[in-house]
């Protein structure tokens, strides 16, 4: 009998397995590389229950970032401001303003002010913010120019990869104590941040983990 398709046709379904094979790859290989925080999280700017500007804030007034982040240094979650410290000021400056209506009902109320949350680690992640504070590590490291930012952004994806990138090599990123809060700190005429982070991690005797346990307890 003879056969009802021509012959080319036995070769259809080996091409078929691997066009499949080819497009599988190829979704699998675009999810790994963009679905990942470096895309999905970078840029996150939420719109918040009040307009507040870190660009007036700090970088026009130099307000200290631990003057509303008041127990960066003590506790291993970073805070913010509450209402009382917004209103230490807010109740002379700008005290009618509707940009602070929120502000001025928390504070007749008692309630919170409902901020929408910018950076989040995995509920997996252990990471303590006094310990890196304390070890010299900048705000601007990750949370970058947040003096400049008129609402706040996430700056870095804050991923696996890219926090060892600091843990493997520290003495990129470390800085003097008394300069982890300056946002415009650059290292000294002549020296390097590798040459003056590396003093500082010798002195420190910093040794950050890089097994699973360091993180993920």
């Amino acid at each position: 009998m003879a056969n009802f398709f021509p012959k080319w046709t036995d070769g259809i379904p080996l091409k078929l397995v691997i066009c499949a094979g080819v497009a599988g790859a190829g979704v699998v290989g675009g999810v790994w590389y963009y679905f990942t925080p470096k895309y999905t999280r970078v840029g996150y700017m939420p719109t918040q229950p009040v307009p507040y500007s870190h660009a007036v804030h700090v970088g026009q007034l130099g307000m200290d970032c631990r003057y509303c982040h008041s127990f960066i240094e003590v506790a291993s979650h970073a805070n913010i401001a509450s209402t009382q410290v917004c209103m230490a000021c807010h109740t002379q400056i700008r005290a009618t303003s509707p940009k602070l209506d929120a502000v001025r009902e928390s504070w007749k109320t008692g309630r919170p002010v409902n901020w929408v949350r910018v950076h989040k680690l995995p509920d997996f992640v252990y990471f303590n913010h006094a310990v890196h504070v304390n070890r010299g590590v900048g705000c601007f490291s990750c949370h970058g120019a947040v003096n400049g930012m008129q609402t706040v952004w996430q700056d870095q994806p804050q991923s696996m990869a890219w926090c060892l990138a600091c843990h493997r090599a520290p003495e990129n990123f470390l800085r003097p104590p008394d300069q982890v809060f300056n946002m415009m700190w650059m290292p000294a005429a002549g020296g390097s941040q590798r040459e003056t982070g590396g003093k500082f991690q010798k002195a420190w005797e910093v040794k950050p983990p890089l097994t699973c346990g360091g993180c993920h307890r």
